[in-house]
């Protein structure tokens, strides 16, 4: 059991769904825990009390947590944020690792702010960090965007208006879980975009990761920013340099650990059977999107279509797999006509990796429930429409033609090549 003085943990609220006790605890030197903090004055309990070696502080903190350091480091105090202490025989000092992990996070997709026009999205405690970064890296110019604008800061609309931006980085929560899909601003409104940036990690892409690679432009989401802050706080509580080498494999586990694995295919493709096994084989949960529909619905998909309509089966396909791709860290089987629509693209995208289950058209059944392939024909016409579609849709296309045993490693050696973080 760890003393109090060697008791490392994240302080915050909302923590339900924090990456971090798995992140710090990956690294082998520590157990990490979260300790949930409901308003300033369980935080200033909390530091008083000082019953811990170090703890990480996320929103809404980093500034809080400020006045109960006895020593602020000179990186820190410059942005005005702090996410890590460290509990030094009862002196309390106060770091800023968010700058290392923010500056990991562009470094690693080769996104440079020097020379550049830099919006950000929001004016919180990260922003602070993010516009230390830019101003080192020697950005011309930084402006903020904000609900309440003030200070010289922009509306989201002005913003907008004005377009010439360059590279855009979201330091809010907006578009993080439950509010997947959620975003503050039109990137076709900006004209010269070279990078998007958005430091949120649940889900791994945000509706403005999204929308940035469905234009076209470089991105980064937050993940490797959580890996890097976390590997910068541990080697503060530590002393241990945990090299690049050790964050890069600790960002690895952490994407497959996170991401889910979604099989997209025609009807009686393998995709339920081969997600089951694949879900066995790395101890995730598997569901079935159409057994999720169907207890949904309260009927079977045949009842479905013959009272209510394909086009109601199609809005509940979409509602089913917009809530349930929210979650990570699951295997997940899709409906054959879920790409069909081009709304649910972004919600099979947000959290994972896809997987085109291509199985030859003479392998694929007719009929047994399966109103759209009631025949070898109608198969065939399905499959002229639907197979640009899985494929335009699709990370990964595996051939589901070989052993069962055979496919589903096929599976998980082009997923786990694949993970993008």
């Amino acid at each position: 059991m760890q003393t109090p003085e060697k008791r490392y943990e994240l302080i915050g609220t909302p923590l339900a769904q924090s990456f971090s006790k798995p992140i710090h605890e990956a690294l082998g030197a520590y157990a990490f825990h979260l300790h949930e903090l409901p308003n300033e004055a369980a935080v200033a309990e909390y530091l008083t009390r000082k019953e811990f070696g170090g703890c990480n502080v996320t929103i809404p903190y980093k500034q809080t947590v400020m006045p109960f350091c006895n020593a602020i480091d000179e990186r820190a105090a410059r942005i005005g944020a702090v996410n890590t202490i460290v509990n030094n025989n009862g002196k309390l000092t106060g770091y800023n690792t968010d700058y290392d992990g923010f500056a990991l996070m562009l470094e690693r997709k080769n996104i440079r702010l020097g020379g550049k026009k830099v919006l950000l999205l929001g004016g919180g405690a990260t922003s602070k960090t993010v516009t230390a970064v830019a101003q080192d890296a020697g950005a011309t110019e930084i402006k903020i965007a904000a609900r309440n604008p003030q200070n010289g800061q922009l509306s989201f609309e002005e913003a907008m208006q004005r377009g010439d931006f360059e590279v855009i980085v979201n330091v809010t929560p907006v578009g993080m879980y439950p509010h997947n899909g959620e975003t503050l601003v039109d990137l076709t409104r900006f004209n010269n975009l070279t990078a998007v940036a958005d430091v949120i990690y649940n889900p791994l892409k945000t509706r403005l990761i999204l929308d940035a690679e469905a234009l076209g432009i470089p991105t980064a989401g937050g993940l490797p920013m959580l890996v890097g802050q976390a590997v910068g706080s541990a080697r503060l509580y530590t002393g241990l340099p945990f090299g690049p080498q050790k964050v890069e494999r600790v960002l690895a586990q952490t994407a497959q650990r996170f991401a889910n694995i979604l099989l997209i295919g025609m009807p009686s493709s393998g995709k339920s059977k081969l997600g089951k096994a694949v879900a066995k084989k790395l101890h995730k949960e598997f569901l079935d999107l159409d057994t999720a529909l169907v207890q949904k619905a309260g009927k079977p998909i045949p009842q479905i279509f013959a009272e209510d309509g394909e086009a109601y089966f199609r809005q509940l396909e979409t509602e089913v797999l917009a809530e349930e791709t929210k979650l990570p860290g699951r295997v997940l089987s899709t409906g054959g006509g879920v790409v069909t629509q081009s709304r649910n693209l972004p919600l099979l995208h947000q959290n994972g990796v896809v997987v085109f289950i291509n199985r030859p058209l003479a392998l694929l059944q007719t009929g047994k429930g399966r109103p759209l392939s009631s025949s070898p024909a109608a198969l065939e016409t399905m499959a002229k429409q639907r197979l640009p579609l899985y494929r335009q849709a699709a990370n990964i296309e595996v051939e589901n033609n070989a052993p069962f045993m055979q496919v589903v490693h096929k599976i998980l050696e082009e997923t786990n090549e694949f993970f993008d973080y």
